[in-house]
Order: structure tokens, then sequence, then C-alpha cells
């Protein structure tokens, strides 16, 4: 087609053209008008959501400052209560030093003479000391509560004479399973036995008089109206030695611990048994005993009461008695009992234990560490104590 007839026919395209560009400009400004009003609309419900998260950010400031308030506000109370409680103790502590208990013996002249002839009666039957230890009880020192394991009643303990570190944790006052920790940190950071190795016991025990020393677990076995200390191989696991206790018609050896008829104790002069009859109920024996054997080596009738005692301890060959109320107060040591005669009663030093829980279920004394481990209401705490020559208290 030559350039003409291309000339003559524009004329004929031209409306046709027109006709199609406008309306592809309508179809353009239909398009820009919805995406306006989608805009908008975007616009608009981005400001709502602004509006709304503002308020809900003021709200939330205004929580988190009432909480703070409310927090700053307890925590002065919490502080302002531990100031009167800590002031309260001091009084308590003043008060008890101006207004000591009563003392343990009571004021009896037929009892004082009964005393003073079994006193001639022994007088050559005198405890001569293995060692030269001659340490007692200043104080409390030091409290850490280590956790909570276990029922009320209980104790733990590490080796008394040994070097191991491996904790023993017997629960309850009637059982025949003994949970054994690698170390202190396993016991105190698992709640639970998984890392505990567990020692199945030939005969169960009973009460919380039991013992660890020099590799052997020394506890108690009730048969019958009588009582077995039973020596038991940690390393072997077998029973190495066994006992009658040579003691008619015993009774509980703690007025608030009724099912200890014998507390087994380790100090630097070797075993010691606690115990009590029905021959004198009133008060405590103490026994001196053969770690080999079990072989009772001497026996004494102490002036420290069964009434209110909850336990007892011995420290270089004096026996600490541990006191408190039916209704829990504060522990304290009221009697002490030496058999060597160096430490006078009225020269011992009155001891408290700081208040927590409850009463004590046991007491367990390390000659070694110079600390106590006990049990306090399913609580297992350490107590670590200050010390004092005897002549200096």
């Amino acid at each position: 087609m030559g350039p003409w007839r291309c000339l003559l026919l524009l004329p004929l395209l031209a409306p046709a053209l027109r006709a199609q560009q406008q309306q592809f400009m309508e179809y353009v400004e239909r398009r820009l008008t919805l995406l306006e009003e989608r805009i908008s609309q975007w616009h608009d419900q981005s400001s709502r959501y602004s509006t709304e998260l503002r308020d809900f950010k003021n709200q939330v400031l205004g929580m988190l400052e009432a909480a703070e308030k409310e927090r700053e506000a307890m925590r002065a109370e919490a502080e302002s209560a531990a100031v009167r409680v800590d002031r309260l103790e001091r009084e308590v502590d003043y008060l008890e030093t101006q207004n000591p208990a009563p003392p343990c013996v009571e004021v009896d002249e037929t009892l004082m003479d009964k005393q003073v002839a079994t006193a001639k009666q022994r007088k050559n039957e005198k405890y001569t000391k293995l060692t030269d230890c001659s340490d007692t009880i200043a104080s409390v020192r030091a409290m850490k509560i280590l956790k909570r394991f276990g029922s009320a009643s209980g104790l733990w303990t590490k080796d008394a004479a040994g070097s191991s570190e491996k904790i023993y944790v017997f629960d309850g006052t009637a059982n025949d399973t003994v949970y054994v920790f690698p170390r202190m940190r396993e016991f105190t950071l698992f709640s639970a036995t998984r890392k505990a190795a567990r020692i199945k016991l030939p005969y169960p025990w009973v009460g919380t008089g039991h013992l660890v020393y020099d590799g052997h677990l020394y506890y108690i076995r009730q048969q019958g109206p009588s009582f077995q200390v039973i020596k038991f191989n940690l390393a072997n696991k077998t029973v190495v030695d066994s006992s009658v206790f040579p003691a008619e018609e015993q009774i509980p050896v703690f007025g608030l611990s009724p099912s200890t008829y014998i507390e087994v104790s380790a100090d630097e002069e070797g075993l010691w048994a606690v115990y009590a009859t029905k021959e004198d109920e009133k008060n405590m024996c103490l026994a001196k005993l053969d770690p080999g054997s079990l072989d009772i080596e001497q026996m004494w009738d102490t002036p420290c009461p069964r009434e209110n005692a909850e336990g007892a301890f011995v420290v270089c060959g004096a026996l600490h008695v541990v006191y408190n109320t039916r209704l829990p107060s504060r522990a304290r040591v009221q009697c002490v009992f030496d058999v060597s005669g160096t430490l006078a009663p009225e020269d011992a030093s009155l001891v408290y234990f700081p208040k927590r829980y409850g009463s004590h279920a046991s007491l367990k004394y390390s000659p070694r560490e110079r600390q106590i481990y006990a049990w306090d209401d399913g609580y297992q705490i350490i107590y670590r104590m200050e010390m004092k020559k005897k002549l200096e208290v």
C-alpha cells in the first residue's frame, strides 16, 4: 500500500483511536479511585489502631506504676517487720540472759543427797579422758538452711570420724532404707532422690538416734521390749555386730521425741549412748560405748531431765541436752553434764538456737567439722558452733 493510501485512512481511524484512548483513561481513573479509597481505608484503620495501642500502653504504664508502688510499700513493710523481729529477738535474748531458765536439777534435798552418795560410790570410777579435748560450746556462730526433704522427723549426717563427704539421710522414725548422696552439692541441688544411692538395711530402724562413724552405721532396732544397737558396715553392706542394750524397762529418752529410745552420739572421745529407764524416769542416763565390740565401758546417771527435751549431743565428753516447749519456741542447751568433772553445770554457757520452724527431730554433732546437722520439721539445717575452753567459759 502506498503512502498516499495511508494518508487517506487516517481520517477514518482517528475516531476509533480516540475512543480507545478515552476508555483506557477511564479505566486508569477507576483503578486510581479504588486505590485511593483503599489507601484512605488503611489510613483510617491505622489511625484507629495507633490510638488503641496508645491507650493500651498508657493503661499498662499506669498498672506498672501502681504495681511498683505496691511492691515498694510491701518491701518497706517487710524491712520494717524484719527490723522489729530482729529487735524482738535481741530483747528476748537479753531477757533470757537476765532471767535464765530454771536449772535442770530440781531443788530437792533427797535428790541432792542421793547424787552425793552416788558420786562418793563412784569416786574411783571417774572417767579418764582419751584425748586432751577441753572445748565446750560458747554459742551458735551461724546457721544455714539447706533445703526441705522428707517427713517432719528424720536425721541427716556425715561420717563423724572419717573424711568422706557423703551425706546419709534417714527419712522418718521407722524405715529400712537409707539415702546416700555423694556430696553436699547433690543433696542441696536436687529435690528428688534420683542422685542418691539406696542402702536397704536388714532390719528397720526406730527413732532418730542413729549415727555414721568410721565407715559403719550404728542404728537402733526394737525387738519386743528390748532394743538392739546394730553395727552395719557401709562398704560391704553387712551386719558386723549387734548387741542388746543393757538397760531394763527403757522409756523415750526425750520428752518431745517419743519415738527415740537411744541416742547414739559421737565426739572427740568416741561413741556415747543417751537413754532413759523407768528406774529414774525423770532424768537421762549416759553410757560410753566401745565402737568395736559395742560393749558399755561406763555408765552415768545425769541430772538432765527428760521433760521438754528434744535432743542431745556430746562435745569433748560433756553431754549437752537441748530443750524446747510443747508449742515450739526457741531451742536451747539448758543442761550440760561433763563426765570428767572439768565443766561445772553452772559454768556452762546458755546456748540458744535461732527460732525457725518447729522442734528438732535430731541433732548430730560432727567433731571434725565442729558443727551440728539438724532436722527441724523436715528442714535440713547446719549450725556452726563457736567454741571456748572449758575453764574460760
